[in-house]
């Protein structure tokens, strides 16, 4: 059988078959020098990452169950009404989207739940799960009973094969992210984020590979989470991050793709052009990263171990999120699927 392109090998085959999405290669460099600056601050970091107040702050085999659960999880939280969404509050603040679905674990937590627990989420009822779940407003989180299905499906197979802990797939991996990556594909069927394109099979593994960076970030890349080759994780390619790099000009859609898109047009997991926003956004992200290097080799110094794709998308995807009424007039594209 025909194996899968990697997620960085798909993006470059995608882009090179486009027909519907470009990288600019002006906007590319554009970005790169605009990032320039942010590299060494705290956002662009590790540090980053731990700063969100619902992400936890330890590095423990706790918080790496935590952080298991929660990717396994963390897909489709887009709204079908700006003024109309599933919003959780925790602590007196109200949080919204990916956000929401970490309010609600942590609140789930404090009321005494032990929903970080595969022994817990491997037998929980529908019920259970929209309870757990549930939304402040009267607009449900999306697919409930996908993840409801996820959370039994994962929480047996962490039971099964790895004694009910993530860690043991993070020790397994012997502190590479290309073996954890490997892992969680091998043996978890709901981050099979895969497609053929043009006669090739494709990967883009958005959920895999942050559950491999979030797992990075919150051991603090020490320990069994010093990953070598980190920088051979791509960003994750969900509707954030495509938005954000067409709004800086790093990417441009076709006039037929844009017309789509401001129709709210839903598509299909594996389109054509869902696959090509996404395969370029990577490669797109890819090249900003070694722009961003080069800016830094000419100024004599190797930033080869602040500089990836992983702390990239992290700056990136809190970018869109800060700046989402300046991207208003471009339109995500929206899919309902389990894999972003």
């Amino acid at each position: 059988m025909e194996a899968f392109l990697s997620p960085k090998e798909s993006a470059k085959f995608i882009t090179e078959n486009s027909k519907d999405v470009s990288i600019e290669a002006d906007g590319v460099q554009k970005v790169a020098e605009m990032m320039f600056d942010k590299v060494s601050e705290k956002e662009f970091s590790v540090a980053g990452w731990k700063s969100h107040e619902l992400n936890p702050k330890a590095a423990s085999e706790d918080a790496v169950n935590w952080v298991f659960l929660v990717d396994a999880l963390n897909f489709s939280f887009w709204s079908e009404r700006e003024d109309h969404k599933c919003l959780v509050k925790y602590k007196g603040k109200a949080y919204s989207g990916y956000w929401a679905l970490c309010a609600a674990v942590n609140r789930t937590l404090d009321e005494g739940l032990p929903i970080t627990s595969a022994s817990y989420y491997a037998t929980m009822t529908l019920e259970q799960v929209k309870h757990n779940f549930r939304s402040d407003t009267d607009v449900p989180l999306p697919l409930l009973e996908e993840r409801h299905r996820i959370l039994n499906e994962t929480g047996t197979v962490l039971l099964e094969k790895f004694g009910g802990s993530f860690l043991t797939c993070v020790k397994k991996s012997e502190k590479s992210a290309q073996k954890l990556l490997q892992i969680i594909v091998e043996n978890f069927p709901s981050f099979r984020d895969e497609a053929t394109f043009q006669g090739r099979k494709v990967a883009l593994y958005k959920r895999a590979q942050i559950l491999v960076a979030d797992t990075w970030s919150v051991l603090e890349g020490r320990g069994d989470g010093s990953f070598s080759d980190i920088s051979s994780i791509t960003i994750f390619a969900d509707y954030r991050i495509p938005q954000v790099l067409v709004h800086l000009g790093a990417m441009k859609y076709s006039d037929e793709l844009m017309k789509k898109l401001k129709e709210g047009h839903l598509f299909q997991s594996g389109d054509r052009q869902e696959v090509e926003i996404r395969g370029c956004s990577i490669w797109c992200c890819d090249l900003i990263c070694n722009h961003l290097l080069e800016l830094y080799k000419k100024k004599g110094e190797n930033m080869s171990e602040k500089i990836n794709a992983v702390l990239l998308d992290y700056y990136l995807w809190d970018y869109a999120r800060d700046h989402r009424e300046d991207m208003k007039e471009i339109p995500f594209h929206r899919v309902r699927c389990i894999y972003y």
